[in-house]
This record gives C-alpha cells, structure tokens and sequence, in this order.
C-alpha cells in the first residue's frame, strides 16, 4: 500500500509540472498578433486617389467654363455683349466715303470676332446689303473692356441730283443673328446707280482703326 500511494503522488507531482510548464509556454507566447487587410488599405488609397481626380476635374471644369470653347479659346462674341456705334471718317475731297463701326467689348468675358460683319443700309429705296471686300479675315480676340473697328465704304454722291437717301445702317456681328440699329453718320445719300451691284462696301473686322 505504501507502494502505491508514492506511485500515485510521483504521477501526481508529474502532471502537475507538465501543466505548469504548458500554461508557462502560453503565456510566453501571447496572443497571435491580428491578421492584417492589405485589400482593405489598398480600396482606402484608391478612393482617395479616385478623389484627388474627381478634384482635379473639378478644377478643370471651371477653368472651362470661364467663356471659353471646347477648344480652349475665346468663344464668339454675342450680340447683347457688345456696345455697337459708327463714326463718319471719309477725307474731306475723297470720292469714296468711309464710316467705321466699332465693337466694344462689355460683356465682362473676352470673345472672339472672326471674319465679316453683316452690314445693311436702310434708303428709301429699299434694304442695301454691302457686299465683302474680299479681304483675308483673321479672327481677333477682343480683350474684356477694349474695342475693334471694321470699314464701311460708300461711293460719295457728287452727282448734284437727290440720289438714294440713306435712313439707317444694320450692323449684326459675326456668327449672330441679332443685329443692331444705328443711325447713318456718313453722307445722307448715294449716288444712283446702274444696277450692275451694290455700291457700298464691307471690310473685315480689323479692317479700321480709331481715327480712320
């Protein structure tokens, strides 16, 4: 009996180190550290990339909208936006008279003037269109606040006779559809003619200066 009773405490003393040493190799291991998400931080950097570029495109987009066409330039003048007068500056003793028409630029924005105004003279005969003078036509940016002129050019009546009296000039800029009214200033008439074309004459923008 004897025997057995140190046998059984000896297996006892046996289990309980081998526990002790288990519970000792656990906590000198510690919990295993958590499992990262790469997957997760790569969505986090490409949203914030996605967001950089929906800011850059905003930034873009107003760039864009500041008057400008799709190309980047200037876009066409509109009507509303320019104030539209017309001078008389023929040389005394010229046989051809010249009225120049200015565009100025209020609209707030630049704008861009390309080719040929539309030009009508109002007699008492009748609409006269003024036909181009077949001039290269540049396009012009006219800056915010600044002005260009273009030529009207009519043959002065020296005939002595009444001839076609002119009542008013129709002036619609480039590429627009709304015109403008303005009193005549050149001669009050035209002398008549034979019927072969219009005697009146249009320049491009640019084809006038101040003073001219």
């Amino acid at each position: 009996m004897r025997v057995t009773k140190l046998t059984i405490a000896a297996l006892a003393v046996v289990a309980g180190l081998s526990l002790t040493a288990c519970q000792n190799e656990d906590v000198a291991a510690g919990p295993e550290p958590a499992a990262s998400a790469p997957t997760a931080n790569g969505d986090d950097t490409e949203q914030g990339e996605g967001q950089n570029q929906d800011q850059d495109q905003d930034q873009e987009g107003t760039d864009a909208g500041t008057g400008s066409n799709e190309d980047g330039k200037a876009a066409d003048c509109r009507t509303d936006e320019l104030e539209v007068t017309a001078s008389d500056v023929t040389i005394e003793g010229d046989t051809v008279g010249t009225v120049a028409v200015e565009f100025a630029n209020g609209g707030g924005r630049d704008c861009t003037l390309t080719g040929y105004a539309g030009v009508d003279l109002k007699t008492n005969a009748g609409t006269l269109s003024a036909e181009r003078t077949g001039e290269e036509a540049p396009s012009v940016v006219l800056k915010d606040g600044k002005s260009v002129w273009f030529a009207v050019t009519y043959p002065v009546n020296d005939s002595g006779g009444s001839g076609v009296r002119v009542t008013g000039l129709v002036v619609t800029p480039p590429n627009e559809t709304k015109s403008v009214t303005l009193d005549w200033p050149g001669g009050s008439s035209l002398p008549v003619t034979d019927g072969s074309g219009t005697p009146v004459k249009v320049g491009p923008i640019g084809s006038a200066g101040q003073g001219d």
